[in-house]
């Protein structure tokens, strides 16, 4: 049987070799508490702070200014919450309205509860308006928190726009670079932004690792409180996780691998328009993720073909991970003006430094045939899908 296609990295990515074989004496021999005095709690605070150096190159931030966590869920909120922390009487929170579900599920809540929320719209491309964020600041705003990133699209925002825009009126911004790490090129110092959130196992690390970069110049609220991570995050450190996602921000920062990976997915995407009527892309395909692609396909029901992919061993997405199963179309997709049965026609497709040639050849032969096998097994007079929106 051959093996897998795994075009989801946007999801998760593998473990890379490298990490893996990193990890292991920390799992077996070198067990210490890295808050322990003896040796073995010293060496694994030594290989915290290798680990904390080569994560903090790659965000090029300084290893002091980066925080341990699990998730980068945990990230999001510690940043956001941290944020509300420094004036509670400042009660609005500006963020977009195609956010990960880390961050709109707490924006609802702390609607919920008193707190003012402004969702900035995006176009049909996927596409932030600027001046939209610079227009919604006001005397109460706490913070501004967006993704660099789409997860379902790919497209990205004006990031460095926003910081100096935020920058300029005094107002705190949370950057979730979870998406962009590790495929783009950033530097939190020079960035202007106050938090900057990522993930492990979006970069090849193990899943329950994840990053937050605070600022030297802003005050902190943990979210844990707790001795460990200098007092800004409590809880014993996830010492062979956090080695290896240290590996795996080194192996993030050689970027050589970025134009292949761009090919690879240009090669899918022009193979699937070529060869699938009807097939289209959803969002801008200038300014987004060089891994990723999400299509459109008239006349299919994504659950349906996810099904009919994975048993020919090409596995792909609906959206993000964190919403799949849902009845509900993508908030993304229908955020762009996308209509309902588009959004439930899309598929994402992600690679990653682990995808092959051969991994797109095959692709390129199962998509189109998945395509046309629903198709025909659509009843008569089913509602074909309607196009996007023209772009404004």
């Amino acid at each position: 049987m051959a093996a897998a296609i795994y075009l989801d990295n946007n999801a998760t990515t593998p473990v890379a070799p490298e990490v893996f074989e990193a990890m292991v004496p920390w799992l077996r021999d070198e067990y210490g508490n890295p808050s322990s005095a003896y040796a073995l709690g010293r060496r694994a605070a030594a290989a915290l702070a290798e680990a904390r150096e080569r994560v903090a190159a790659l965000v090029g931030c300084h290893p002091e200014s980066l925080l341990f966590t699990s998730c980068g869920t945990e990230s999001i909120n510690t940043a956001i919450l941290s944020c509300l922390a420094l004036d509670p009487d400042r009660r609005h929170i500006i963020t977009s309205a195609v956010e990960h579900s880390a961050t709109i599920k707490l924006c609802e809540f702390l609607a919920q509860r008193g707190y003012e929320i402004t969702w900035l719209p995006v176009d049909s491309r996927g596409r932030l308006d600027p001046g939209a964020c610079a227009a919604a600041i006001h005397e109460e705003t706490a913070l501004v928190s967006l993704l660099w990133a789409n997860n379902e699209t790919g497209v990205l925002f004006p990031i460095e726009e926003i910081a100096a825009i935020t920058a300029a009126k005094k107002i705190p911004l949370h950057v979730d670079a979870v998406q962009a790490v590790g495929k783009l090129p950033l530097n939190f110092d020079s960035l202007g932004a106050q938090f900057l959130s990522l993930s492990g196992h979006k970069l090849h690390a193990p899943k329950g690792v994840a990053a937050l970069a605070v600022s030297r110049k802003i005050r902190f609220s943990p979210l844990l409180r707790g001795s460990q991570e200098e007092g800004r995050r409590g809880g014993t450190q996830n010492v062979a996780s956090i080695v290896g996602m240290g590996v795996a921000a080194t192996l993030a920062a050689e970027t050589s691998h970025h134009e292949r990976i761009r090919d690879l997915r240009d090669r899918l995407e022009q193979c699937a328009l070529r060869d699938i009527p009807g097939a289209e892309v959803n969002g801008d395909t200038e300014h987004r993720l060089p891994n990723t692609t999400s299509l459109a396909f008239d006349g299919i029901e994504s659950e349906g073909a996810l099904v009919l992919l994975d048993r020919s061993g090409l596995y792909c997405s609906a959206g993000s991970a964190c919403t799949t199963g849902s009845i509900h179309p993508s908030h993304v997709l229908r955020a762009m003006g996308y209509s309902n049965e588009r959004a439930r026609a899309s598929l994402r497709f992600s690679l990653s430094r682990l995808t092959t040639e051969t991994d797109i050849n095959r692709a390129c032969q199962i998509l189109p045939e998945a395509v046309a096998r629903l198709r025909a097994l659509r009843p008569t007079g089913s509602p074909v899908v309607a196009a996007a929106p023209a772009a404004p």
